[in-house]
């Protein structure tokens, strides 16, 4: 992929800017952390089949590891792989107390049950927030590890000090990744949310009344200008590649003229999402160590 360029409109949310100050935090923790334990926190992924974009964000998710000061583990296997050689590497890692955070990058193949693999990760292991644990705690506002989507999403909101309160959020798309943990978590500070999905009657009508839209469907240019209240704040998780490139949900450029704020793709929500694991593993060493 080409650098990205340097972001200098103020509208739009620069999610490496971010992503770099919470690995700098995480860096200083990790470093503190080893100097009293002795014991340098560790993060094992595991990635099933030769996904380009997955392949991808795995290797991002390594070099950021080696940023901060964390260890890391490639566990890479044949897109055929069974499902039970699977789960008997993540038995195998939850024994393992050197390794603090497993990561089973998503999507997998169809013969693979992700419910199946995620539940089980052990809690404490969690990093990427999936388990039902996880996914338990946050519904009823115990918020441990979550989703590392909407939690950067959040600190973004936090970064630019957006008062979630009463506000009206509109979430495209319901999944277990990003859709349904963004909204139980925008719940959680008191926003008022709606999901949209597939199956959704005249998305537009509903687009436009939101202050804050989260589009997260993997739909190349789904959300055009005449779909986006004035001055509302949009974040775009979607990822469509075409042709080496990589296109957001968003029509950024239709859009950008209406936003107060909007996250661009690439740059945006990915740069936080990776941080947020980094923080997330550095927290699971933590937990396992007390």
């Amino acid at each position: 992929m080409e650098p990205l360029p340097e972001v200098t409109d103020p509208r739009v949310i620069d999610g490496r800017k971010i992503a770099q100050g919470i690995e700098g935090e995480v860096k200083k923790e990790v470093e503190k952390f080893i100097s009293e334990h002795g014991i340098r926190p560790a993060l094992a992924t595991i990635l099933v089949g030769e996904h380009p974009p997955s392949k991808l964000y795995v290797k991002l998710k390594h070099w950021a590891c080696k940023r901060v000061g964390i260890l890391s583990e490639d566990h890479k296997f044949p897109q055929e792989t069974r499902q039970d050689e699977i789960i008997g590497l993540i038995d195998t890692l939850n024994r393992r107390p050197e390794i603090h955070g497993i990561l089973v990058q998503l999507p997998l193949p169809k013969h693979i049950d992700e419910r199946d693999v995620m539940m089980r990760i052990a809690p404490e292991k969690d990093v990427d927030g999936f388990s039902p644990e996880s996914m338990g705690k946050m519904l009823i506002g115990r918020e441990g590890f979550v989703p590392c989507t909407p939690k950067g999403i959040v600190r973004a909101l936090s970064e630019f000090n957006i008062d979630l309160q009463g506000k009206e959020v509109v979430v495209v798309g319901h999944s277990n990744v990003v859709g349904k943990p963004a909204a139980i978590m925008l719940l959680n500070r008191n926003a008022t949310v709606k999901i949209c999905h597939v199956f959704t009657k005249d998305l537009k009508s509903h687009t436009k009344e939101a202050d804050i839209l989260i589009v997260a469907t993997g739909v190349r240019g789904l959300i055009k200008a005449d779909m986006v209240k004035e001055g509302a704040i949009v974040f775009d998780v979607g990822i469509t590649w075409l042709d080496e490139r990589v296109y957001g949900d968003v029509d950024f450029d239709d859009v950008l003229s209406k936003v107060k704020l909007i996250s661009p793709v690439p740059g945006g929500v990915g740069p936080m999402t990776i941080a947020i694991l980094m923080e997330h593993t550095l927290q699971a060493a933590k937990i396992q160590r007390s």
